[in-house]
């Protein structure tokens, strides 16, 4: 399943890439499922990424690897893939781009993503959805 989101901000790209930090990575967290930090590399190919989720009853452990990562005069992107993932994912894929255009920048959220089944991926579409949304105004606000 597919899932895009696109965020234009005022700074220049070049800002903007040296702003996806752990602290940004932080503050980009929905406020449920809690989130736990446990290492933070960076966004450069062979990073790793591992947080621990609590949902209150239970905790899942979410592992990604930077597989990818590229910077030319217009454009940064890099790739994360998930390695060990919580139950309910069985693909993640999040290609992070932020490219240069007028007057700023345009951040997009390009997410592939499975669930164990159809039907379920269907379900975390929309809750997906919603989360990387919340993350729009913390990015105007960061990259204002």
């Amino acid at each position: 399943m597919k899932l895009k989101i696109s965020t234009k901000v005022q700074q220049d790209f070049l800002k903007v890439k040296d702003g996806f930090n752990e602290q940004l990575f932080l503050r980009l967290n929905p406020p449920f499922p809690f989130v736990r930090l446990l290492r933070f590399d960076g966004c450069e190919k062979g990073d790793l990424v591992s947080i621990e989720l609590d949902f209150v009853l239970f905790k899942q452990m979410w592992e990604s690897q930077i597989i990818e990562d590229s910077l030319d005069d217009s454009k940064f992107h890099f790739i994360d893939v998930g390695d060990k993932l919580p139950f309910f994912l069985s693909k993640w894929k999040h290609t992070h781009i932020i490219k240069r255009i007028e007057g700023g920048s345009e951040i997009i959220d390009d997410i592939d993503f499975y669930a164990y089944n159809l039907l379920f991926t269907w379900v975390l579409y929309p809750i997906l959805y919603l989360q990387f949304l919340y993350r729009k105004p913390i990015y105007r606000k960061v990259f204002g």
